[in-house]
């Protein structure tokens, strides 16, 4: 119970200054625990003027923490990193009880952010510019990396411990100030987790609680210089549209519609496991989800029979039992996916398993893993994102019309593929319209390299040095250590050089 003596004590209050403070904002939105639908906390939907102040306070801190030497930032990242390991618990306990994941899920979650905050503690050592040679004799050329200033993140609620970290610690390695928009939905458990920055300078990490008004005042304001969101594609594109108007850099993760393709030589035990866990992962709600099958007609009967059996096998339920599976988030989410199984209905998909809600849960937003067959590609369920727990497949002829129909989205962020077949493999690399592609492997990240998407699921990259630069500024340095005479091209131009007319 020590999550909901933390929500009581966090109720109301934002992350400013280096600590815990009551908001003045009369507005106060409601957090819902997604099992049991009680009431676990009140979040302030903070005012403009605690917005203001919040980017004040930044500006000031990034001053001081850019001045500090790389080595000294990175011990302290580093340090962070470690508390994180001694008791990922209180943090695993907060997110599974304003979210719904399993505890699994949780603390796995909460493992992630201590690697990714060691990995950019120390590559942001190494990406702080480069030299090259000069293009004058004497002079030295080099390029430096520089912060922006103070970063905005804007966190969604199916992920928002590592994505804030995979964002917050590149920020911060590079020499930045954070201020962070939580969910509405996990906003409690993001104030919990920020006691682990607790080490670093005053006001250098905040959390302003709030909705839309809120997000929009911190990435609209001149005094922030970069943002990275996390969420819908229509307010993501908001996002990149007020960026715009000043140039602001913006790191916008949009949606996903994950294909997940599935060839005949794939050994199929292992291709009906794989795609259980990239559809119900999260109860669905992961922006990398395998959103749509595409099963070669050789092997779609008994991969079918498979992935029926593998959902039926899910033990759903509160994420603080011994279940596979959670809740969504939110009712609103629920919603959202009822209303895309009832259209697959209407479309013609038939349902082989799921589509309601499980017996004995009364209360909580559970949903039933399902397995849709019958599925065309022009179906709604196909084509837009349910991010609900769900597995359209749609049977197809040949590896030429499985690439075909996966690229045929508006959507690429990932795509799986099961196969033995190397050609395959490799025509896969070269031919999918995706940031992420994984073979025979679902849904790994490695901090080392970038995630994210293209068309509409975003742009900008996460992880690897790729997701460092996106908070950094590169300067070109021309130095001539003796203020050398220029005049190979300065003033006065030699005669010689004039134009003369052809003879």
């Amino acid at each position: 119970m020590a999550a909901l003596d933390d929500f009581s004590r966090l109720s109301g209050k934002v992350y400013v200054g280096g600590a815990f403070v009551a908001s003045t904002a009369s507005a106060l939105l409601d957090v819902i625990d997604p099992a049991t639908e009680e009431l676990v906390g009140r979040i302030p939907d903070c005012t403009d003027v605690e917005v203001d102040a919040a980017i004040d306070l930044a500006g000031e801190a990034r001053r001081a923490w850019n001045a500090m030497d790389s080595r000294s930032r990175a011990v302290m990242l580093h340090d962070i990193a470690a508390l994180l390991r001694q008791d990922k618990r209180p943090y695993a306990e907060c997110l599974t009880r304003e979210e719904g994941k399993p505890y699994k899920e949780s603390v796995d979650e909460v493992s992630w952010c201590a690697t990714a905050i060691d990995y950019y503690a120390e590559i942001a050592r190494h990406e702080t510019g480069r030299l090259a040679g000069p293009t004058v004799p004497g002079q030295f050329h080099f390029a430096v990396k520089e912060p922006l200033g103070t970063i905005v993140i804007v966190l969604p609620f199916n992920y928002p411990l590592v994505l804030l970290c995979w964002e917050a610690a590149a920020a911060l390695a590079a020499g930045n100030a954070v201020i962070i928009k939580p969910h509405e939905q996990t906003s409690l458990t993001t104030l919990k987790f920020i006691e682990v920055f607790a080490s670093l300078p005053k006001g250098l990490v905040q959390v302003i609680t709030g909705g839309a008004r809120v997000g929009q005042r911190l990435v609209a304001s001149p005094n922030t210089h970069g943002v990275a969101y996390t969420g819908s594609v229509p307010v993501g594109q908001a996002v990149a549209r007020t960026c715009a108007e000043s140039f602001k850099p913006c790191l916008i993760e949009a949606s996903g519609n994950d294909p997940f393709l599935v060839m005949p030589s794939a050994p199929l035990d292992m291709a009906v496991r794989g795609a259980a866990f990239a559809a119900y992962l999260n109860c669905g709600q992961v922006c990398t989800s395998a959103e749509r099958f595409y099963v070669h007609e050789k092997i779609h009967d008994e991969f079918v029979d498979g992935l029926i059996a593998e959902a039926k096998r899910l033990r759903i339920g509160n994420g603080l039992d011994a279940v596979d599976m959670g809740p969504l988030a939110t009712s609103r989410q629920r919603d959202h996916f009822e209303r895309m199984m009832t259209r697959a209905r209407q479309q013609g998909a038939t349902f082989a398993t799921g589509g309601g809600r499980p017996a004995g849960h009364n209360r909580g937003w559970f949903v039933e893993p399902t397995v849709l067959t019958g599925v065309t590609p022009d179906m709604d369920i196909v084509n837009e994102e349910p991010f609900g727990p769900v597995a359209p497949i749609v049977k197809v002829k040949s590896f030429d019309e499985a690439i075909a129909l996966a690229n045929r989205s508006r959507f690429g962020l990932g795509a799986n593929l099961y196969t033995l077949d190397m050609d395959e493999a490799f025509r896969a690399v070269r031919e999918v319209e995706s940031g992420i592609l994984w073979i025979n492997a679902p849904l790994l990240d490695n901090d080392a390299l970038p995630f994210g998407g293209r068309k509409l699921s975003g742009t900008g990259r996460q992880l690897g040095p790729e997701g460092l630069a996106q908070f950094q500024n590169t300067k070109f340095v021309m130095i001539d250590p003796k203020a050398s005479n220029q005049d190979f091209w300065w003033f006065p131009y030699a005669d010689g050089e004039s134009f003369k007319p052809a003879s």
